[in-house]
């Protein structure tokens, strides 16, 4: 009896047009494990308490609005997704998935996720959630994502809201903090992205996708990605100076912050190749784990009082 629903629910799965791992692949899992990080960091610094299944509830919610919105989006992108090296491999563009069960896939979970954050959490964190959804559907990637080389810049809030619901999850409103730690990722993906654009220019090229290098140029891209580097530093510094944050927290970001400088100077000054710029990316993700992570380990005295009530 305990292995029928399951098979049932691969048995759907398989019969709407792909495997229990095509579907997991849809909510782009990797993505998904940085957004629900920073999600819990936005919880955990939050000043107040929290039930720990409440907490355990937001978490789940983010991960869930954080699925459906690759999944809608892969549905959405699946014709320049099949002419790019990048993401051939996705389900819809090998023929794993059907576009439609796709869609239906990330409809439900959407609604899932902001109604059990509306009615298990509160409002304020739900809205968030159904913004950024509805942000980074309609606003980044069926608007911006082909439309402008500041696709990026300004389709990346999208990601950014995450620390923002955890924090609403226990204040139940947003603030200068929460917002800083918005502000925080938001000046983090345009040179997180143009790092990646940088050596796969030519895949965006084919697609028709107007990343900066492919309509500014490389030269130009490299520029603005320091310029972003050198103003993201501040940014970063400012949950310390508003208390969110400790020394712990504060050396970490001076120290990440240093690094993110110098790897976009080796990037500007790289000649031949793309070496550096596949080495910014990678540190970018390191970038923006290691902040949350030291949001969270300065938290940490504090964070059985947290879910204490």
């Amino acid at each position: 009896m305990t292995r029928v629903a399951p098979t049932l629910l691969s048995e759907q799965l398989t019969a709407d047009g792909g495997s229990i791992r095509d579907f997991i692949a849809l909510l782009k899992p990797r993505v998904m494990s940085l957004v629900v990080f920073s999600g819990f960091a936005g919880l955990a610094v939050a000043p107040g308490h929290i039930h720990p299944l409440i907490g355990a509830v937001t978490v789940l919610c983010i991960a869930v609005g954080a699925g459906a919105s690759g999944a809608i989006n892969m549905w959405f992108d699946r014709d320049i997704d099949a002419v790019m090296n990048r993401t051939c491999g996705r389900p819809i563009p090998r023929g794993a998935v059907e576009p439609d069960a796709a869609l239906s896939f990330g409809g439900v979970l959407a609604v899932f996720s902001v109604m059990l954050m509306g009615l298990a959490v509160n409002w304020t964190a739900a809205g968030l959630l159904a913004f950024t959804i509805f942000f980074y559907v309609v606003i980044y990637t069926m608007w911006l994502k082909r439309r402008t080389p500041q696709n990026i810049v300004i389709g990346g809030a999208s990601g950014a809201f995450p620390p923002m619901i955890g924090w609403a999850a226990v204040t139940g409103d947003i603030s200068l903090a929460s917002i800083s730690l918005f502000l925080l990722i938001f000046m983090w993906t345009p040179p997180h992205f143009w790092a990646l654009s940088l050596f796969r220019e030519g895949d965006y090229a084919k697609a028709g996708v107007p990343m900066m290098p492919v309509v500014a140029g490389q030269r130009s891209t490299k520029i603005q990605m320091l310029l972003y580097t050198l103003l993201l530093a501040p940014i970063a510094l400012v949950p310390a100076w508003l208390g969110v944050a400790g020394v712990i927290y504060a050396a970490v970001a001076i120290g990440l912050n240093l690094a993110f400088i110098g790897h976009a100077i080796a990037v500007l000054r790289e000649r031949d190749g793309h070496r550096a710029a596949k080495a910014m990316f990678g540190f970018s993700l390191l970038y923006l784990f290691g902040h949350f992570a030291a949001l969270i380990l300065d938290r940490a005295p504090g964070l059985v009082e947290l879910f204490g009530s």
